[in-house]
């Protein structure tokens, strides 16, 4: 099948998949996240492939999120709550499909992260067995800014722990090697070595027997699912469409979103946290503006 929004390649046991929007830094249109799904569903029927490497297409992002721009023209007037809810349940649904699809992958995937990595993008990258990062990347749960929920917050507090609260009630945008020291990604390499030394792990692990990687990747998941996993995403989702609901200021990002588009809700948002940034903190307004976050954020 031929794709515009995901490159696919396979060789000597490892397969590649890009996500192809380098001029939207990434972002996870509904397009991308089906092309996606099939590629990842030819991952898994592929008895040569034992592990697979999901990477962003170019220098900048793995990815910036969920591409909010392409369904601005769908959200309705404000009066229309409640099919504005209707809608934003129906991408969320579409959300965390594609999220949680790596996770129930039967083989290790790895998100090999350069550049930003942000808000939905951050949440693909944590369903991942394993993150390595350049030097220059950056994180962060940008979409608490705009007063909106994160379905995806189990996972976040399975890979960092209690660690995860301050990201999550700040929006904060952190480095490399804070994501180093909390654990959200297992190595930091050079920028110009990245894809070498992933490669070079990738090979590693595809050398072990199928069946190792496969039950070895369903008994960790168990773990989860024993310890509540189930529970715990639906109370999340619950919690992210509460707040999706909720007057608060998200309804005005929604509206600038709506008839100003995407830089002036982002604008809006980045002067209400302006006076109370640090030096590391400023830097996730600028990368905000680029980009709305998560669908239904």
């Amino acid at each position: 099948m031929a794709y515009t929004t995901i490159l696919y390649e396979a060789d000597d046991r490892v397969a590649w998949m890009t996500l192809n929007r380098p001029s939207k830094r990434n972002a996870l249109s509904i397009k991308l996240c089906n092309e996606f799904a099939d590629a990842l569903a030819i991952a898994e029927r592929d008895s040569d492939v034992r592990v697979i490497v999901i990477k962003g297409a170019g220098d900048r992002s793995f990815s910036s999120g969920f591409d909010m721009a392409e369904d601005k023209s769908e959200f309705g007037p404000p009066e229309r709550a409640e099919w504005t809810f209707d809608h934003l349940e129906k991408l969320l649904d579409h959300a965390c499909e594609f999220l949680h699809s790596v996770f129930r992958c039967s083989k290790p995937v790895i998100a090999m992260i350069n550049g930003h990595c942000l808000a939905g993008g951050l949440d693909l990258a944590m369903w991942c067995d394993m993150r390595y990062c350049s030097d220059d990347s950056r994180f962060g749960a940008i979409e608490v800014r705009f007063a909106a929920g994160d379905t995806e917050l189990p996972i976040m507090s399975h890979v960092i722990g209690q660690r995860c609260r301050e990201l999550v009630y700040t929006g904060d945008v952190i480095d490399a090697q804070e994501a180093l020291r909390l654990g959200l990604v297992n190595r930091v390499f050079p920028k110009e070595r990245l894809e070498e030394e992933v490669a070079r792990i990738a090979k590693r692990i595809s050398r072990v027997a199928l069946p190792t990687l496969v039950w070895s990747k369903r008994a960790l998941n168990n773990t989860l699912h024993a310890a509540g996993l189930e529970s715990a995403l639906r109370y999340s989702y619950a919690s992210d469409m509460i707040i999706s609901k909720s007057d608060s200021e998200y309804r005005r990002f929604r509206e600038l979103l709506r008839t100003e588009g995407a830089k002036a809700a982002s604008q809006w948002i980045e002067s209400i946290f302006a006076p109370f940034e640090s030096g590391a903190s400023r830097a996730s307004s600028n990368i905000a503006s680029t980009q709305p976050t998560k669908a239904g954020d």
